[in-house]
């Protein structure tokens, strides 16, 4: 598709128009001399639930959390007596802040004699029931359908549900909607605001020749598929994840994949990364240990795992080091201008259960990093609308970045060169890039120009144009 402005001899040209660009791949990147990409952790904060309540428990997890115009949804798995069981159930929790949950009686569901309880669902789907509120602007003609779900178990398959108020819950129709895959860990759904259309993210079984895979299904690893919908009823076949051909096969037990807030193009995803045959904890009854990696697309089927290393580790914590453990929940919340809030689960099977909750920098997953000598990387040719460049950046007191603007053959444009900027340094998520005390940029808006950057101790970690 011919792009306004773009030369179409240069198929390296990358329409951004104002949209934010994470640095979180080499998407943007055309060279990088003495920088990389580093991956960037979250900040484990305070515990904000415990899953302390009788119908409740210590196989409380697959949670799923969203915000709601000031409010913010939490579901999650309860009492699961097993798979199978009739007599599991979807819990309910809200806050205003992402820190501060409750747990209201809602007086639907009886558990052991009693309604006074923060039950939403009971039965077999509430083995992994997955809400999310739907983004779909045709779903504003049936109130009673803004918020749906899925949920269900092989070999029948995931049921579509449906509520207008994200409490009441019913069924779509009888008949499951999804019925390949192994289904019985959190299957994922939302409406894709980029793509407009639905999306279904699930686990099934890869089979893999490499030998240094460690499986306790011969042969097999863990990997996540996706399905697509129109209407949330008709379904694809599945489309199992795409990767180069260096990444190696490892189990994704979960994803956790969600557009991310403020830069809905790109998808990001956290599976728990299974290590099926480990045993830390000797006196633990069940093998296998697991952690949190990160990775992301930019169509939601081919996916980059830029960084391989672990984006959550168990840590000094050996109750994280037990089977199944630091699952992170579906969904990012933005609860400050400054961060993203996310949840992970820990002491799985014991009796403090429970839900932490994480911080990272705003768009600051990933960054282009330079160490103390100075570094430097060019981008691609890059069409964008708007007059100024913005940056997310950190350095240290002793470090800097400058920015230099150029041609689409890469020669600097008069004005706008790395002497005409003075040394940037600090930390801030929204710096207005000046030359000579000159932001505007609007002169080359909708043609293909190149950013430069010299940087040193520091970080860029995202740009737009506005």
């Amino acid at each position: 598709m011919k792009v306004e402005g773009e030369n179409m001899l240069n198929k390296d040209v990358r329409n951004v128009e104002n949209r934010v660009e994470m640095f979180i791949d080499t998407w943007l990147i055309d060279k990088m001399d003495g920088v990389s990409l580093k991956l960037h952790k979250p900040e484990k904060r305070e515990v904000v639930l415990m899953f302390d309540r009788i119908w409740e428990g210590n196989l409380s997890c697959y949670v799923s959390v969203f915000k709601d115009g000031d409010n913010i949804r939490m579901y999650y798995r309860g009492s699961s007596p097993s798979d199978i069981s009739r007599d599991q159930v979807t819990c309910y929790a809200e806050s205003c802040n992402g820190i501060d949950f409750t747990k209201p009686s809602l007086g639907l569901y009886e558990f052991e004699g009693s309604k006074e309880n923060n039950i939403v669902l009971k039965g077999k789907d509430s083995h992994n029931f997955a809400p999310f509120k739907d983004q779909n602007p045709n779903c504003n003609a049936l109130q009673e359908q803004r918020y749906k779900a899925i949920g269900g178990l092989p070999p029948e398959g995931l049921t579509a549900y449906c509520s207008g108020d994200g409490i009441h819950w019913s069924k779509m129709q009888e008949e499951p909607i999804i019925t390949k895959g192994e289904l019985d860990s959190h299957n994922i759904a939302f409406w894709d605001t980029e793509k407009k259309i639905y999306r279904c993210y699930s686990r099934y079984f890869q089979q893999v020749e490499a030998e240094d895979v460690e499986s306790d299904v011969e042969g097999f690893v863990r990997a996540i598929q996706s399905f697509s919908s129109e209407n949330f009823i008709d379904w694809s076949d599945p489309v199992p994840n795409i990767y180069r051909e260096n990444v190696p096969w490892e189990h994704f037990y979960t994803n956790s994949t969600v557009q991310c807030p403020g830069a809905p193009h790109i998808y990001l995803s956290f599976p728990k990364r299974f290590l099926p045959k480990r045993k830390k904890v000797k006196e633990h009854p069940l093998n296998g240990v697991s952690d949190a990696v990160f990775m992301s697309s930019r169509d939601g089927i081919h996916w980059e795992r830029t960084f391989l290393e672990a984006w959550v580790r168990p840590g000094l914590d050996i109750r994280n080091w037990t089977d199944r453990n630091n699952m992170v929940a579906w969904g990012i919340v933005q609860t400050s201008p400054d961060e993203f809030s996310m949840y992970i689960s820990e002491h799985y099977r014991m009796q403090d259960a429970r839900l932490r909750r994480m911080t990272i920098r705003r768009h600051g997953f990933g960054s282009v990093n330079a160490g103390w000598k100075e570094g430097n990387f060019v981008t691609h040719p890059l069409i964008f609308k708007g007059k100024q460049l913005i940056l997310n950046y950190s350095t240290s007191a002793a470090g800097y970045i400058k920015v230099e603007l150029r041609d689409e053959n890469n020669q600097t444009i008069p004005g706008y060169g790395f002497e005409d900027m003075d040394e940037l340094y600090g930390d801030e998520l929204d710096h207005i890039v000046c030359w000579k005390n000159n932001a505007d940029i609007i002169a080359f808006s909708g043609r293909p120009v190149r950013f430069a950057f010299k940087m040193k101790d520091a970080d860029i970690f995202a740009l737009c144009a506005r």
